[in-house]
């Protein structure tokens, strides 16, 4: 039954909630929350932080003049109310499905997103950046960045507060704590204290002290300005801000938008000082309707019955391939005490979760910092443990100057376990696995691998162990395996060696990573046209099996690689490897198939695949197109 919303369905965009009164801005909220609520029931997707900023979204919107005021969401996995309030509520039961809403801010999609993010602690760089422009063109608007406390595990939110800081550009950073305690418990004195600080008269006082200590003998001002530090941070917390030059207000009740509006209009009005930090304390999930208690506050959810809260989970019909790395690797640690795993923040995620309850000593969250996860895990290997640095593709290119610098340049032997490698489905471009096998195998002493089904991961973890010499990763994609049997224990592959999967005569399939059973698919249909075809699966992009590939040139009129990554990786070695053995002139017709030069829109895996034309279907048509021949591209799973 579609919830009541008769305050929400009057407020189209923040120009219509501007006009209501300040006592009506409470059962907004509330029907904002119970609209996100319905919403996310119907496609799932991030669901805790946007609950947690319910209140702050409308406070903000209704406080600033959206979108000439620049709101930037850090990561913006929260934004979902942001989006219905912004002209999008109408698409809102659409996102994060093809063609619908996209599940984070999208400058493409609305005005009232100014800057694109999913990954994190972006946002006060990107903000600072707009107050400078402002400040160059003589603007006058407003620019608000709103940060969670997870984000600011991350270096590079404390560069740019260092740099807004020096530049004393007018920016508003609101730091939302919603799980760190950075700040002491929430009472009334602290509210209004807040209330005060933030204040157009406190604000014009302090700096009348200011003024008047500068004309102070030097003992003095410095004594004055070290009491000022001391009393506001004795009581307020806000040290360590105020050092990076960040005028501190906080903390505040983030649910309490009675208070958040008058704090955030001082906060709008001052005109003494440069950069403020707003610090509020929210309570992420806040209003979910589920009965089981959960340790990540729903941070995502699956379709759920928003009467009841029973998440409509489909029961797999094969363990994930991030499960069976995880089991794989706990194997492996019972048996040998030097292994230990690195994530950053994602420990569910990536499985390591699963690692941490076996093994909690030997197990480290560094938190939202890749960069720092790297260099930790290089540290460990020179000690002599076996480090598994177990993090998605697409946050891993958030550490490649680490990667190369501190990893491949002094050869340690960091494992790197590549999650989400390929397209990862409705969370889109910004999340898809697509440059690694590109950016990792031009590192001089790196090995790399993929894994083509969940037998292959767990033999690929094995390999991993026993590789002291330098630095490897293999990759492997989201979801569900392929119900293969998967081996007891793993056994150490060769390095360099691929496999053959089934024998042909006139078509090689080279396949690298879990795209081999498309190709399989692929060559079952080519036989029906007359076409022998050889299968086989690379498993390492560096070094390559140089012997195979040779073989499949030789002896194929054509060979066709295909990969779920970008130009540049495994294909583009196989081209250079035969091109320095003068062997593309002669033998086989080489093609590549690769993802295109494009970034490919959220959608369901398959619907991805399909548009980035690396399906069977494909496949297929590539080959007819490599022979010189017409062909009809077909559904090949829908005429099975």
């Amino acid at each position: 039954m579609p919830v009541s919303t008769p305050l929400l369905d009057t407020v189209a965009s923040p120009d219509d909630l501007r006009k209501l009164n300040k006592s009506q801005l409470k059962q907004l909220a509330d029907e904002l929350r119970a609209e996100t609520i319905d919403a996310a029931s119907v496609t799932g997707g991030h669901f805790g932080a946007g609950l947690g900023v319910v209140e702050l979204t409308v406070a903000l919107h209704y406080v600033f003049n959206t979108p000439e005021d620049r709101l930037i969401w850090d990561v913006s996995h929260q934004a979902y109310p942001h989006k219905i309030l912004t002209s999008r509520r109408d698409g809102i039961r659409s996102i994060r499905q093809k063609d619908g809403l996209y599940g984070f801010t999208k400058r493409a999609e609305s005005d009232f997103d100014p800057f694109g993010a999913a990954h994190s602690s972006t946002s006060i760089s990107a903000g600072l950046g707009m107050a400078v422009a402002r400040d160059l063109k003589d603007g006058d608007n407003h620019v608000i960045s709103v940060i969670g406390d997870g984000a600011m595990s991350a270096g590079m939110a404390y560069e740019a507060m260092n740099n807004a800081g020096a530049l004393d550009s007018r920016l508003i950073v609101v730091l939302n704590d919603n799980g760190m305690s950075i700040a002491p418990g929430i009472g009334a004195l602290t509210n209004y204290l807040s209330w005060l600080i933030s204040s157009r008269p406190f604000l014009s006082l302090r700096d009348t002290a200011k003024q008047l200590a500068s004309k102070f003998p030097e003992r003095l001002r410095t004594a004055a300005a070290r009491a000022d530090e001391y009393a506001r941070g004795m009581v307020f917390g806000g040290t360590l801000f105020e050092e990076l030059g960040f005028y501190y207000v906080g903390p505040v009740d983030g649910h309490n938008i009675d208070l958040l509006v008058p704090i955030l209009q001082n906060v709008r009005d001052a005109e003494t000082v440069g950069p403020i930090l707003l610090h509020i304390v929210t309570e992420k999930g806040a209003g979910h309707p589920f009965a089981e208690p959960n340790k990540e506050k729903y941070h995502a959810v699956a379709k759920f019955d928003p009467e009841t809260g029973t998440q409509q989970k489909s029961k797999p019909n094969a363990p994930s391939y991030t499960k069976v790395f995880a089991q794989s690797l706990i194997k492996q640690a019972e048996t040998d005490d030097r292994i230990v795993a690195i994530t950053a923040a994602m420990p569910s995620g990536t499985g390591l979760d699963l690692f941490e309850e076996r093994f909690p000593k030997r197990f480290f969250d560094v938190g939202i910092a890749e960069q720092h996860a790297v260099t930790f895990a290089g540290g460990l290997a020179t000690e002599g443990l076996r480090p598994f640095a177990a993090i998605y593709s697409t946050f891993l290119q958030r550490a490649y100057d680490q990667i190369v610098h501190d990893i491949a340049l002094q050869n340690l032997p960091v494992r790197f376990a590549i999650d989400r490698a390929g397209l990862v489905g409705a969370d889109g471009p910004t999340h898809a696995g697509s440059y690694d096998v590109a950016y990792l195998g031009c590192l001089p002493n790196f090995t790399v691998m993929a894994a083509a089904d969940e037998a292959e991961l767990v033999h690929m973890v094995a390999t991993a162990v026993e590789m002291d010499d330098g630095p490897c990763a293999f990759r492997y994609p989201r979801g569900e395996g392929h119900g293969i049997e998967l081996p007891e224990v793993g056994v150490p592959l060769e390095i360099g060696k691929g496999r053959i999967i089934e024998e042909g005569t006139k078509v090689a399939l080279l396949s690298f990573g879990a795209r081999l059973h498309e190709c399989q698919a692929a060559a079952q249909e080519l036989r029906t046209h007359g076409l022998s075809s050889t299968v086989a699966d690379a498993r390492f992009a560096k070094p390559l099996d140089e012997d195979l590939i040779r073989r499949l040139a030789r002896e194929h009129e054509v060979l066709i690689t295909i990969e779920e990554g970008a130009i540049g990786g495994f294909g583009s070695y196989v081209l250079n490897f035969l091109a320095r053995e003068d062997m593309l002139d002669r033998g086989a017709r080489i093609r590549t198939m690769t993802l295109p030069d494009r970034f490919v829109n959220h959608g369901a895996p398959e619907e991805q695949y399909r548009d980035a034309a690396l399906h069977a279907d494909a496949i297929v048509a590539e080959v007819f197109k490599a022979l010189d021949r017409n062909h009809k591209v077909v559904d090949i799973k829908a005429k099975a």
